[in-house]
C-alpha cells in the first residue's frame, strides 16, 4: 500500500536532512511522527520514526551527563518569569541592550560578528527577574545553525533593528526568514484558517534601537511605516536609556504571568520571592509549585488581594490574579 505522504511531511522531512543539532533533528522527526498519515503502508515507517527519536533522545541524555559533550551548543537553560531570545542583524545593539536590561556583560564592540554564543541575563522587573538571551547575528548569508532551535523554545522573540541603519529592511528579512524556519508565528498576528498546527505561537517584539541618534523621530517613523502595524514597536536607545522602562514592562507582561505571594496561618507574607504562574492558574496550581504533599492534601485557601473581602475563603479551583496574596490550608 503506498504511504501517500503529504507536502507537509515532506518539508518536515527536508529539515531533518537539513538539521546539524540533535535538537533540530529531534523537532524535525517529531514532525513527521505527527503528520505521517496512519495506515498500514505508514506503518514500518512509523516504526522508524520511532526507533530514531528513542536513540536521539538516549544521545541527548548522555550529552547531559557531567563530562559529557553538549549536544546542543545553543541550548540555554531558562530561569526567572521567562525567556526571551534577542534576535537581529550585525551591529543593531543587541549586546549592549542586554548590559543595559541586565547585569550581564557581554562582549560590546562596534564591529559585527561580536557575539559568538547565546549570552543570558538577568532582567529586574519589580519582584521578578525575566531571562534575556543574546545571540549571534543574523544575516541573510550566515545564521548558526542551533538558532532555528534556541527562537523556538524561547517565550519570546525580540527583533532588536538598528534605527538608524542604512539596511534596515534586510535586516528585517533575515530576521523573519529565522521565524519562518522556526515556525514561530507571532502572537499579534491573528492565525491563517490553514495554519499549522506545528506552529509556535509566541510574543514578538521589533526594538529599534539607537534612538540617540533619531533626534526628531523621523527614524523611528519611517522604520514603523516600513514595518507595518503587525508588530508592537520599541524605540529605544540602549546606550542612553531612553525607552528601556517601556520596553522592560512590556517584556513581563507578554510573557502572560501572574505574580502570587504565598503566607503562612499567622504570618506575614513573603513578598521578596513570588511564586511565579501562568495567567489562569488556580489555588491548586500555587499549591503544586509550593510542595505536591500540600497539593495533595489541599482543603481550601484564603485570599487577600482581588478577592471581595480580605481572607475571603475559596476553593481550589478558584482562578488567581497577579499580586493575590494566598493562604493554603491543608
Amino acid at each position: 500500500m503506498p504511504a501517500n505522504l503529504t507536502p507537509d511531511y515532506r518539508e518536515a522531512e527536508q529539515r531533518f536532512r537539513q538539521a546539524a543539532s540533535h535538537e533540530e533533528k529531534l523537532v524535525a522527526l517529531r514532525e513527521m511522527l505527527a503528520l505521517l498519515p496512519k495506515h498500514k503502508g505508514t506503518e514500518k515507517i512509523h516504526a522508524d520514526l520511532r526507533h530514531r527519536i528513542a536513540k536521539l533522545e538516549e544521545e541527548s541524555q548522555h550529552a547531559k551527563k557531567p563530562g559529557a559533550h553538549r549536544a546542543d551548543p545553543g541550548h540555554v537553560h531558562r530561569e526567572g518569569a521567562g525567556q526571551w531570545a534577542l534576535i537581529g542583524p550585525p551591529n543593531a545593539g543587541k549586546s549592549r541592550l542586554l548590559a543595559a536590561l541586565t547585569h550581564a556583560h557581554p562582549e560590546v564592540a562596534p564591529y559585527p560578528f561580536t557575539t559568538h554564543a547565546p549570552q543570558p541575563g538577568m532582567m529586574p522587573f519589580e519582584d521578578v527577574q525575566v531571562q534575556l538571551v543574546d545571540t549571534p547575528a543574523v544575516a541573510a548569508h550566515h545564521v548558526e545553525p542551533y538558532m532555528t532551535n534556541l527562537v523556538r523554545n524561547a517565550d519570546g522573540v525580540a527583533l532588536v533593528l538598528d534605527l538608524a541603519g542604512d539596511d534596515l529592511d534586510d535586516g528585517v528579512a533575515a530576521c523573519r526568514a529565522l521565524l519562518e524556519r522556526a515556525r514561530v508565528w507571532p502572537r499579534s498576528r491573528p492565525l491563517p484558517p490553514d495554519a499549522s498546527p506545528l506552529l509556535a505561537v509566541r510574543p514578538v517584539f521589533v526594538v529599534a534601537n539607537k534612538r540617540d541618534l533619531d533626534g526628531d523621530g523621523t527614524f523611528a517613523a519611517l522604520a514603523r511605516e516600513s514595518l507595518g502595524e503587525e508588530l508592537p514597536f520599541f524605540a529605544v536607545s540602549a546606550e542612553r536609556g531612553d525607552g528601556l522602562e517601556e520596553l522592560r514592562r512590556a517584556l513581563f507582561a507578554e510573557l502572560g504571568r501572574i505574580r502570587i505571594y504565598a503566607k503562612e496561618p499567622g504570618r506575614k507574607p513573603d513578598h521578596a520571592r513570588p511564586f511565579v504562574l501562568a495567567q489562569g492558574a488556580t489555588v491548586y496550581d500555587l499549591a503544586c509549585a509550593v510542595h505536591k504533599d500540600i497539593a495533595a492534601r489541599l482543603k481550601y485557601a484564603r485570599i487577600w488581594g482581588h478577592a471581595r473581602f480580605d481572607g475571603q475563603q475559596v476553593d481550589r479551583d478558584h482562578v488567581l490574579t497577579d499580586r493575590d496574596v494566598v493562604e493554603l490550608h491543608a
